[in-house]
């Protein structure tokens, strides 16, 4: 590969880095709006299907863009971003923190309490999320990698949605746990968030699996690359 190149892989792994930081980040800061997205009254467990929080929007991004450097750029470039996602919402607690320490002013479109009532829980969600997304995360990078193994870098979809589907069951049901266990939302609705949490992460996952052969594709045509090949960003 030519300087050239390098330089461009560089840029682009950049880029991808800054969608996921920007992805996680959001979802951690929004993530007390629920939304109901569904044509039909379905219920489960005294919870409508897909009545979930508005955190999850952005959220399967990052499990696209992490599958997506995982088998351009290889499994230590996975986990470089996913280390960088937690430095990054770490800061972004520690402004929130500060943000809400400080008095508000009289004339404040903001005031205190409604930037309490928005903001207020963010330190124990953040702390939550970045608990179920580190496990999560991870997670999927090892199981990528085991089938990407086996498969011997042929049947993405295979290594795209198993670790994917994976990953998210355990990072919806672990931060529903720390939720619920913070008093944040009530042990009633676990089980109904947890389905349709689940259902929803599932549902997106399977649907960006074209985006991603997409994605594979105009790498290796653009740099080149054979079936199972990866960039070297040394």
């Amino acid at each position: 590969m030519t300087l050239k190149d390098k330089l461009a892989a560089q840029r682009i792994y950049m880029l991808l880095g800054s969608l996921f930081i920007t992805s996680l980040v959001v979802s951690n800061l929004i993530f007390q709006k629920f939304f109901y997205w569904y044509p039909f009254q379905v219920e489960i467990f005294g919870t409508k299907l897909f009545e979930i929080s508005v955190g999850i929007l952005p959220y399967p991004i990052t499990f696209l863009i992490t599958d997506l450097i995982s088998e351009i750029y290889g499994k230590k470039r996975a986990n470089d971003i996913v280390v960088t996602g937690i430095f990054a919402s770490l800061f972004s607690l520690l402004i929130v923190f500060v943000s809400n320490a400080v008095p508000a002013t009289n004339w404040s479109p903001v005031g205190n309490t409604m930037f309490s009532t928005v903001f207020g829980n963010t330190a124990v969600a953040v702390f939550a999320s970045m608990l179920a997304y580190l496990f999560a995360q991870f997670i999927d990078i090892q199981i990528y990698h085991f089938w990407k193994r086996v498969t011997k870098g042929k049947h993405l979809w295979i290594r795209n949605n198993f670790s994917t589907f994976s990953s998210q069951f355990i990072d919806t049901t672990t931060i529903l746990i720390l939720l619920c266990s913070f008093e944040i939302i009530d042990w009633s609705n676990f089980k109904g968030l947890l389905v349709s949490g689940f259902l929803f992460k599932a549902l997106i996952a399977a649907l960006d699996t074209p985006f991603m052969y997409l994605g594979v594709y105009l790498f290796r045509k653009r740099f080149k690359l054979k079936v199972n090949e990866e960039i070297d960003l040394r």
